[in-house]
């Protein structure tokens, strides 16, 4: 019953004030699974980037930390390749340092953080905590490279629009397309990508 009123309350809080570049939502309106994205730092190898977490709370929440993971790629020397962290405030004590004052929103500050400046002393991938700390510059560029490869949103759509013309004053059409076809090569057709 706690963990049911307490994450209803720290949903309400995530959708009227989340955290900067973060949000939060159920997923199949269960209250045990949520999913988040964050949006990947300025002036880090993830600008630019949305990353997708899986978020899956315990049955003994607040008194155990959610248990969250990457879905989307990332390459950072504190989250693996199957998107687990290494962070304290995800673990109990005496390891970590997770307790009941802790919520969701704070936890997705701290990976934003984390993303921001990785903790190469404390690694799940030893070879990129390498990377990071004796050639920076080439750990630097594969995480840009997986970031632009992995979680920046591709343009998948546009909007086509006749435009008028004299002998074509009446028609005005707009249709949505997934994919590019050869309809774009017709005359007095104007894109605008969103």
């Amino acid at each position: 019953m706690q963990r049911t009123s307490r994450l209803k309350r720290e949903l309400q809080l995530l959708s009227a004030e989340p955290p900067p570049g973060a949000s939060c939502w159920q997923t199949e309106g269960r209250l045990d699974q949520l999913q988040a994205q964050i949006v990947g730092g300025a002036d880090t190898p993830y600008e630019g980037g949305v990353f997708t977490l899986d978020i899956n709370i315990p049955e003994r929440y607040p008194f155990e930390p959610p248990k969250m993971r990457f879905l989307t790629p990332i390459y950072h020397p504190n989250i693996d390749n199957a998107g687990r962290i290494c962070l304290d405030a995800l673990k109990l004590p005496p390891k970590g340092a997770w307790r009941p004052a802790l919520n969701i929103s704070t936890l997705l500050t701290s990976i934003q953080l984390l993303m921001a400046e990785p903790n190469p002393d404390d690694p799940l991938m030893a070879d990129i905590s390498s990377e990071f700390k004796y050639n920076k510059p080439l750990y630097l560029e594969k995480a840009k490279k997986w970031t632009a490869e992995h979680a920046i949103q591709k343009n998948k759509g546009c909007v086509v629009t006749e435009e008028k013309t004299p002998e074509n004053k009446n028609k005005k059409t707009a249709h949505k397309r997934e994919a590019l076809s050869a309809q774009e090569n017709l005359e007095h057709t104007k894109k605008v990508c969103m």
